[in-house]
């Protein structure tokens, strides 16, 4: 089976190779530069028409690249966000039912869904208006998609990760892990939220279920380990991989809740440490997915 894959020299997508590989698939892919061992279709997503021919012949698209960077930068635009995000996925999804590929998978985000309630495990059901450009430019990009499946004999199917970890993570979990390593980071206290989260090896193996299930077809699935974590608990674990042990103390809340009135960066920054953001994949599990690892039993050897 030929599969065609964007995305493949990112942290999903890495892993989602070494997947396909050990499957037997077909691999194709579309990247800005040649990568060694796999037919590549050398194209920058957002600024370069996409190849005819790179859909021909293939049988499953796996939809990763997509645009995530800070907006903060001033040489990053809305424009961006939308040129990858939304016209490049939609360009390919069209170039792969003309050449009548039979299922497109696109990797969003739970950011398309919005944020969710206080207290509350999102599901696909819980829709909100999506917090940022880039979580509106995946959301956009899903509902286009779900209509050129409608209209067409393509299967499209929709999964969001919540935080993925693993080895060579980025963001801000290899920040709180750099920190720690570092001596730096404060230990967290514990206050009871909740974030959910989902490894890297885990998430491709629900990527690939969703490729392969008929049930799948137009729907869109939230991946998670299916547990939540607390801030402290994921400090924890972060001090875990890092070979340090875990502080018997912690920062009083009080002390964050005093800085995040300083400025509205550090009150953003504080509610993204200690808020809540959780989420339910009760429906991909209705699939058969069940994560095999849990963050609170990582260590260096996992990492």
């Amino acid at each position: 089976m030929r599969c065609l894959v964007t995305g493949s020299t990112g942290f999903i997508g890495r892993r989602l190779l070494a997947l396909l590989d050990t499957m037997k698939f077909d691999v194709r892919l579309i990247a800005r530069y040649k990568v060694e061992g796999y037919q590549t279709i050398i194209c920058n997503l957002g600024s370069d028409a996409i190849p005819e021919d790179a859909c021909e012949s293939v049988d499953i698209v796996f939809h990763l690249a997509g645009f995530a960077h800070d907006l903060k930068d001033p040489n990053i635009t809305k424009q961006s966000y939308y040129a990858v995000n939304v016209n490049s996925t939609l360009e390919l999804a069209n170039l792969s039912v003309k050449l009548k590929v039979k299922k497109f998978v696109y990797v969003s985000s739970v950011k398309a869904g919005g944020p969710p309630s206080p207290g509350v495990c999102a599901t696909e059901k819980d829709q909100s208006y999506p917090e940022g450009v880039y979580g509106e430019t995946k959301r956009q990009a899903e509902l286009a998609l779900l209509r050129i499946g409608v209209d067409s004999d393509m299967q499209v199917s929709i999964v969001r990760p919540a935080l993925v970890y693993g080895p060579n993570m980025k963001g801000n979990l290899q920040l709180m892990l750099s920190g720690i390593k570092s001596g730096w980071f404060p230990p967290l206290p514990e206050i009871g939220n909740r974030r959910s989260m989902i490894h890297v090896n885990d998430l491709v193996r629900a990527i690939l279920l969703v490729a392969k299930d008929k049930r799948a077809d137009g729907e869109i699935f939230i991946a998670t380990d299916g547990r939540p974590y607390s801030s402290r608990e994921i400090y924890s674990a972060m001090c875990n991989i890092a070979g340090k042990s875990i502080p018997k103390w912690s920062v009083p809340k009080m002390l964050f809740v005093l800085a995040s009135l300083t400025s509205a960066s550090i009150k953003y920054k504080i509610n993204k440490l200690l808020g809540d953001e959780c989420y339910s994949s009760v429906k991909l599990e209705e699939l058969g997915f069940k994560a095999k690892k849990s963050l609170k039993g990582m260590n260096e050897k996992d990492f």
